[in-house]
């Protein structure tokens, strides 16, 4: 099974989170959230507290099909922080595995200056964080191995797009029919 890690970081936001898991599992992928920070607790910024699988010191991230960032404040800086997540971001960069940002969290893989030459999408207001990028205001950005997107409202099409982009365009309509997505009210 295709190995899928998304980050955890204390006071990140949930739904930019925790959609990625949900959404991402039931497109049979395994998907490992890794805790940043030395604890498996983690409390989003509006209160949510749930348990990581593994403490990001203790995953093998070598056979990651993608690495997820999940927004939100302070989640982004705690992720920003963490030493072992910049090691791992930079060493998946020029690779087959997609790194995958959502809402202020695209300002990390700019930080690093992974995002020189390439085109992303963020949270408003995080644009002069993303060094080297051509920032656009799409819901969700692929450039190259990068796929960024703007904020909780976006949550749904950044999961779809990585399934689409993992397991093809077919698996991620029908993601979208099964959890009847975009559906007019």
């Amino acid at each position: 099974m295709e190995r899928i890690y998304v980050f955890a970081a204390q006071g990140l936001e949930e739904i930019e989170c925790l959609t990625q898991v949900d959404l991402l599992r039931r497109a049979g992928f395994e998907v490992v959230v890794a805790a940043v920070g030395g604890d498996l607790k983690i409390r989003g910024s509006h209160g949510i507290l749930f348990d990581a699988d593994v403490k990001i010191e203790d995953a093998d991230l070598s056979d990651a099909r993608a690495l997820v960032l999940p927004g939100g404040m302070p989640g982004t800086l705690n992720l920003m922080n963490d030493q072992t997540l910049a090691r791992a971001l930079k060493k998946a960069a020029g690779t087959q595995t997609l790194i995958c940002a959502i809402c202020a969290a695209p300002r990390i893989l700019g930080a690093l200056g992974l995002l020189e030459g390439h085109s992303a999408t963020c949270y408003p207001g995080c644009e002069e964080f993303l060094t080297g990028a051509k920032t656009t205001k799409h819901e969700v950005e692929v450039s190259g191995q990068f796929v960024t997107s703007r904020g909780v409202g976006t949550a749904i099409p950044f999961a779809l797009k990585i399934i689409s982009l993992l397991k093809g365009e077919e698996e991620a309509e029908k993601m979208k029919n099964s959890i009847v997505f975009n559906i007019s009210l």
